[in-house]
């Protein structure tokens, strides 16, 4: 699927899913834009994902801070004149009995699961009204819909499930006005935060016995991104974890 001269901001893209989503649209002649809390790290991504620097933008900071979803919006356009898919992939996941989580873990998960969602996708969308056309996804949770015992979860099902709800709600709004919007909802995937030690547990908490691939999220991404029939969908990239256990 040839994407050249398509523009495209991620969040949460200096590591994990978010990078090897930025890798693919560049290696597809896409530009984009990526968003990430450290800027050591965000500058390095940028540079390993494009290292000409022509395909690529690194906006350092909170994207729940307006301020920062302003300036990413900013640069989408100022350097690559639209933007016309938003890729929601920031997020905090704290596994905690529910009775430990803290004031501050409550703070910190809802500013950037669903503060960080509201404040780029608010300006996202209203760029994409101007021109009648794109596409958002976001990245949430197949604990949402199938909670597995062991893996406390409550944080995650109440910020993840609502961008869920929310994904659906901005479908039917925009849906006559060339706007789609969708979600991937991952089991658990293979990335740098998950130690080698802990894959043997984590292998079998999905029915198909092992975790997913970052390339396994991107693929579903990808699709729905090239799916002109769809919106309001919550695709599940879990094996098997949504259909039960």
């Amino acid at each position: 699927m040839n994407m050249q001269g398509k523009t495209v901001i991620i969040t949460g893209g200096s590591s994990g899913i978010g990078k090897a989503a930025a890798l693919e649209y560049v290696k597809r002649g896409a530009n984009v834009v990526i968003n990430g809390r450290r800027e050591d790290t965000l500058v390095t991504a940028a540079q390993e994902i494009d290292p000409t620097g022509t395909q690529v933008a690194a906006v350092a900071g909170d994207i729940s801070d307006p301020g920062v979803a302003d300036r990413v919006v900013a640069v989408a356009l100022t350097k690559f004149g639209r933007v016309d898919t938003l890729l929601n992939n920031a997020g905090i996941f704290l596994a905690k009995p529910f009775t430990e989580y803290t004031d501050e873990d409550f703070a910190n998960v809802v500013s950037i699961n669903m503060g960080g969602f509201f404040q780029i996708t608010r300006r996202v969308a209203a760029e994409m009204l101007k021109t009648g056309s794109g596409h958002i996804v976001s990245i949430t949770t197949s604990l949402v819909d199938q909670p597995i015992a062991g893996v406390p979860s409550i944080l995650a099902s109440l910020t993840k499930g609502g961008l869920n709800s929310a994904t659906k709600s901005m479908a039917i709004e925009y849906a006559d006005k060339g706007i789609r919007v969708n979600a991937v909802a991952p089991g658990i995937i293979k990335t740098p935060m998950h130690p080698e030690e802990t894959h043997d547990f984590l292998n079998k908490l999905h029915p198909m016995g092992h975790m997913g691939e970052q390339s396994d999220i991107v693929d579903a991404i990808l699709y729905l991104d090239s799916a002109k029939f769809v919106t309001g969908e919550i695709l599940h990239v879990d094996g098997g974890q949504n259909a039960g256990r």
